[in-house]
């Protein structure tokens, strides 16, 4: 069988390479072996995103949000399904901002118009008018629907599939990415006998980078090497690793191997589009942990990431609450995104200024998961235009001020956490021994 090399990082397209090729050559890239044309990802931008955890998402509680600046808000309808709708009264087109839920019935503060999935249409899959102002105008009410995308619940998240558009009624929707690609057990993980600790990160920042960065191995070792609890993991360790890359219609993977020792594997990173990262080592199925990762784009340079980091070790709920487990690895994930931040902020600034050129960026050999995945997103971003309201409301800030509070503000959640840690220590540990002192 005939064995040509090429250097990738000359080469702008694949397929240009390929051609001069006969079939059955063996095309190889570093340590990749590609037989054939390689499979590219299907799903665009357009797909299921994780939105928030569950216990997020309380009875009669309203979840506000966006996805690439359009305003959207979540709720538990009369029978306890999740719902996603816009957030418009198509009535006069008011904000259900200030409005209320009661019974899984939401209520506009406008003009009263109160909305129902058990509405005189029958339809569950639509969300009618039941009243507005008063019971004259019922017959008006039952034609008016809540424009909606799908929404589902599963693994403990709250998942909304976002498509070019909304629909009044759920069947006209068509799924172009199936949910189970972002479910862990179709990824081979079977999390039954684990724990979990969640953190929810906020970003003022273009969303894309950082996907990029939590798809870069490198700088874990300069940016958190003083921070991560791994020896082999800090800035006096330079590591250069063989990668293995997997690409399909569903998912990017790669899985890095130590070039000093080719049968050891550091770690795995796992891209599934649109917004779902998981990080993990060794076969799904044996592994002994499993970091997921859900980039929401809330809106231009503004983005939410839930975290959430399954583990088969350290299990002992006693244990765990004796030495404050949980409590820590929140404030190592708060840390290491703060640290993060720094970059990223940068990072968008020279993006949007156009400071960062093709012809600037140097990928490195251990970089071609990334480059894989911005060949993906820019075709993606073209193809699929979802920030087409972006030029529309640039102007506006009411959102900003008023709803979102941008970045929006889960800052406090850190504080939280860091105040639990102090309080925790004092009644578990200080208070007994001033106790002790006391009565000595």
């Amino acid at each position: 069988m005939e064995n040509k090399q090429i250097n990738f990082f000359k080469v702008k397209d694949i397929n240009t390479v390929l051609k001069p090729f006969k079939k059955g050559s063996v095309i190889s890239i570093d340590n990749v072996d590609i037989r054939e044309k390689p499979k590219q990802l299907e799903i665009g931008l357009y797909g299921w995103y994780a939105i928030c955890p569950s216990s997020e998402l309380k009875n009669n509680k309203i979840h506000y949000f966006s996805l690439f600046d359009e305003p959207l808000l979540l709720f538990r309808d009369e029978k306890n399904n999740v719902r996603c709708i816009k957030n418009i009264c198509p009535h006069r087109g008011a904000s259900f901002y200030g409005g209320s839920i009661s019974n899984g019935k939401l209520t506009c503060p406008y003009h009263g118009a109160r909305f129902s999935a058990e509405g005189n249409c029958q339809n569950l899959d639509r969300i009618t008018c039941s009243h507005i102002v008063d019971n004259n105008y019922d017959n008006y009410a039952k034609r008016i629907h809540l424009s909606q995308y799908k929404a589902v619940e599963k693994d403990s998240y709250i998942y909304v599939y976002f498509s070019d558009h909304s629909e009044t009624d759920l069947n006209n929707i068509n799924e172009k990415s199936l949910i189970n690609n972002y479910e862990l057990i179709s990824n081979g993980f079977n999390l039954h006998d684990s724990v979990s600790e969640e953190v929810l990160v906020d970003f003022k920042c273009d969303w894309s980078r950082i996907i990029e960065n939590h798809l870069d191995i490198l700088h874990i070792f300069w940016v958190h090497g003083d921070t991560i609890p791994d020896k082999e993991v800090n800035k006096n360790v330079l590591v250069s690793f063989n990668q293995k890359i997997n690409i399909n219609q569903k998912f990017i993977e790669s899985i890095y191997y130590y070039k000093n020792n080719p049968t050891k594997e550091f770690i795995r990173i796992k891209y599934i589009p649109p917004g779902r990262v998981l990080i993990y080592k060794g076969d799904p199925s044996v592994s002994k942990y499993v970091q997921v990762l859900d980039h929401i784009p809330l809106g231009e340079n503004k983005s939410r990431v839930i975290v959430r980091h399954y583990r088969k070790f350290l299990k002992n709920k006693l244990l765990n609450n004796l030495i404050l487990f949980k409590e820590i690895q929140k404030k190592i994930f708060y840390k290491i995104f703060d640290e993060d931040y720094m970059i990223l902020k940068t990072q968008t600034y020279n993006h949007k200024l156009g400071l960062i050129k093709n012809d600037e960026i140097k990928l490195l050999g251990e970089d071609r998961i990334i480059n894989y995945f911005w060949n993906w997103y820019k075709k993606s971003e073209e193809k699929d235009n979802p920030w087409k309201l972006i030029s529309k409301n640039k102007e506006l800030n009411v959102y900003d001020e008023i709803i979102f509070k941008y970045p929006p503000e889960i800052k406090k959640l850190e504080i939280i956490n860091n105040l639990s840690i102090i309080r925790k220590t004092f009644t578990r540990y200080a208070a007994p021994l001033i106790f002790l002192l006391l009565i000595i």
